[in-house]
């Protein structure tokens, strides 16, 4: 399962945080909020849990930075709001609007059991098991990584590339390299109706994950999934190749989140050494695949630009475009195989 770095934001989850040494608790104190069991009554509203929830929310992702370890908790409203959703059936914009609505026993012991795991440090989404990305909501699996925002860029930059291959012969074929969940395969080909996808990955879970999501997206029927690493196994020509690769360096997981430490494949996340593993092995094997004019579009980490420029160069390759996500940082990687017309209308 090849994919890539990660921004700090959990299926072990950890002992929930607890305030003061163990043993007995000076019997006047009041429990601090990210200890303080959710009210039981079953009348209780949901505004009054939304409260209660943002606050222990809040309360741990303090305690977490003050020491230095545990999970970072940034957003602690919307992730009360959607947790509180998955329990309850709600949607997470109802929760401010029905803020009076008395709710029942289990759906208050539901939701405790949900923030539990938030509060030990499982990340929101794979709580509910699944996230919303480009114009879809994709399913995930323990050998899949969560979509992430920045991987959108890698399909706004591959769409126009993809139009133009079907302006020019009627039909687009490519490859998505360590596919995971399917979101950028799936993504393109709902915006574009005549592309194919050949959607790789290692593992057998995450590509059922990703048909699983073909399907949803109704894509299914020009969604192929193929288990193999990386593109050895593969034949043809290609109008594009499309990759979010494991670009963390080995080095650097254990500075992770521990949401990502503990929930993502880590199948996606290493790297290698350096970080550059996965690209030099795509290097490789671009142009024996790509039709002359044919172009790779990777995301790539911080500060990876020319090292994965260097790579591609050998195999004869030219860096036409680089895209900066909303940081500022060069995160996606256009590299043609020859004089490429398809990449000047990106």
């Amino acid at each position: 399962m090849i994919r890539a770095e990660k921004t700090p934001v959990a299926a072990t989850a950890g002992e929930p945080l607890r305030d003061g040494p163990a043993g007995a608790a000076p019997p006047a104190a009041a429990p601090s909020p990210a200890s303080a069991p959710l009210p039981s009554d079953a009348a209780i509203r949901l505004g009054t849990l939304y409260s209660e929830a943002v606050a222990r929310l809040r309360e741990a992702g303090s305690v977490a930075a003050t020491r230095g370890s545990g999970p970072a908790i940034p957003t602690p409203e919307l992730d009360a709001r959607l947790l509180l959703a998955e329990a309850t059936g709600a949607g997470p914009s109802d929760i401010h609007r029905h803020s009076a609505l008395p709710l029942a026993g289990n759906e208050i012991k539901n939701f405790a059991g949900l923030l539990e795991r938030r509060i030990a440090g499982e990340p929101v989404h794979r709580i509910i098991g699944r996230r919303a990305f480009y114009e879809h909501e994709f399913a995930l699996s323990p050998e899949t990584l969560e979509p992430r925002p920045e991987t959108e860029i890698l399909v706004e930059v591959a769409r126009p590339l993809v139009e133009a291959a079907i302006a020019a012969s009627g039909r687009c074929l490519f490859a998505d390299v360590g596919t995971g969940a399917g979101a950028i395969a799936v993504s393109l080909l709902a915006l574009c109706p005549a592309a194919e996808a050949i959607a790789i990955d290692i593992s057998e879970g995450a590509l059922a994950t990703a048909r699983w999501n073909a399907v949803a997206a109704g894509v299914a029927d020009r969604f192929f999934p193929v288990r193999a690493d990386h593109l050895s196994p593969l034949g043809g020509k290609f109008d594009l190749i499309v990759s979010n690769p494991p670009y963390i360096p080995t080095s650097e997981i254990a500075e992770l989140d521990i949401g990502v430490r503990r929930h993502d494949p880590m199948l996606a996340l290493d790297g290698g050494a350096d970080g550059l593993d996965a690209y030099r092995t795509i290097a490789g094997e671009a142009a024996r695949l790509l039709r002359p004019g044919g172009a790779a579009v990777l995301e790539i980490g911080r500060g990876q630009a020319g090292d994965v420029e260097a790579l591609f160069a050998a195999g004869g390759f030219a860096s036409s475009r680089r895209t900066r996500d909303l940081s500022g940082i060069e995160r996606v990687l256009t590299l043609t195989r020859a004089a490429d017309p398809v990449s000047k209308l990106s």
